[in-house]
């Protein structure tokens, strides 16, 4: 395969990036607006400034790099993704794609090549959503889908509103965020599913990004000492969470091929050894690339945990948080992608993918044509410190992604 990108120059930019909020066990921790988070933004915001990249911060502290093309009344091609993480999340998530996008640009300022359109690069904030939810914060204001001042009001599990956390880090900007013409969007990500690890592809081409459901229920029940309360007297909300929680995987099972079903969080009250549960508030998650499927799956888990709850006698509430249908991407992207990684490494190393996954490419697909460029995560393990990509595996997808944005902004 052809080396386009200065390999050893994006390397050495993901290793000093990564040092921002490392662990002990060789991830980072980096949550949304966190001391961590804004040195990160500082450091990428230096690389911007350094490559010759207008730099500009909108509302929601979306960070922004324009290279002019010859053209500038020519709508953009922007590239990107997020550089918050997980809570001792992984190196790559998010990263791979905001670095691969700098250093597309900063080749091109290498070989002297000017593009007909401007080139954006975004990092978006609070893709992961694991500090002020929902997720995808800021590509869903840009893309209107949140309201600015309901994204501005989130507020963490202490209380802080990410609008005053984004000011006490410096990067409450002016620039409003909003929809505006762009001609399309591209994002490199890894998969953060096992598919291309198993099969040994180096680069997956992904056709639109399944569909999702996210609840929150609670079960309300009668505490009371574990020792002197018969079985036939209990009210235990924990026990009407278990049969839910077993409906969820059954439901996944058979309601669809590619149905997925998770309850990922849960909180129980009092929580002590020898009391019983009175009160469970906990989150189910169900995604497929047919929305009718998702849909079905929404239905049969209510009346479980109707059912559930009648069993166990007690009260119940159920409310759907997020709703996102499936969302193919643009042909007219796809196939730029597929011509670059047919390219960069032939007909045998790619394949067409559909992600699991939900991506900033979500919003940004119903603004603007748009496809995502997948590299292998090893194992399928993402959102931990474990998580893995083989050095020539990014090396790859960045040379996808150079090539297909060369196309577009010369469009």
């Amino acid at each position: 395969m052809k080396q386009t990108v200065n390999s050893e120059r994006l390397r050495h930019r993901f290793e000093i990036f990564n040092e921002i909020g490392a662990t002990e066990r060789g991830g980072v921790n980096r949550p949304s607006l966190s001391e961590a988070n804004q040195e990160a933004r500082d450091q990428l915001v230096k690389w911007f400034t350094d490559t010759g990249l207008d730099v500009a911060i909108d509302e929601m502290g979306n960070v922004f790099g324009r290279r002019d093309g010859t053209d500038d009344s020519l709508a953009p091609v922007l590239v990107g993704s997020h550089i918050d993480s997980q809570y001792n999340g992984g190196r790559f998530d998010g990263v791979v794609g905001v670095l691969g996008a700098l250093e597309v640009t900063e080749t091109l300022n290498d070989q002297g090549v000017d593009t007909k359109r401007p080139i954006e690069i975004v990092a978006w904030s609070n893709e992961e959503g694991v500090r002020f939810q929902p997720d995808m914060l800021g590509s869903g204001v840009f893309a209107d889908i949140f309201d600015l001042d309901y994204a501005r009001s989130r507020e963490d599990k202490d209380g802080r509103t990410f609008g005053d956390e984004l000011r006490r880090i410096g990067y409450d900007g002016e620039r409003s965020c909003k929809p505006r013409d762009l001609h399309c969007y591209f994002e490199l990500h890894v998969e953060q599913g096992p598919y291309l690890h198993e099969i040994g592809r180096s680069v997956s081409v992904v056709e639109g990004v399944y569909g999702f459901s996210w609840m929150n229920v609670v079960f309300e029940g009668s505490a009371d000492h574990a020792g002197p309360t018969p079985m036939n007297l209990r009210y235990d909300a924990l026990v009407a969470t278990s049969d839910v929680v077993e409906s969820v995987r059954r439901i996944a099972g058979t309601e669809g091929e590619d149905l997925v079903g998770t309850v990922g969080s849960l909180d129980v009250f009092p929580n002590s050894i020898n009391v019983i549960p009175e009160r469970v508030e906990f989150t189910i998650d169900f995604r497929s690339y047919d929305n009718d499927v998702v849909d079905a799956a929404v239905e049969r888990v209510q009346r479980e945990i109707e059912w559930a709850a009648e069993r166990e006698g007690v009260d119940w509430e159920f409310e759907e948080i997020m709703r996102v249908d499936a969302d193919p991407f643009a042909d007219e992207c796809i196939e730029t992608v597929e011509r670059a990684a047919r390219a960069v490494v032939g007909e045998d190393d790619y394949i067409r993918l559909v992600s699991g996954a939900g991506h900033d490419a979500n919003y940004l697909n119903t603004i603007c044509p748009t496809s995502m460029i997948f590299v292998p995560s090893v194992d399928g393990i993402s959102h931990v410190e474990e998580e893995y990509t083989e050095w020539e595996d990014i090396v790859a997808g960045v040379n996808v992604l150079y090539n297909a944005v060369l196309e577009k902004a010369n469009e």
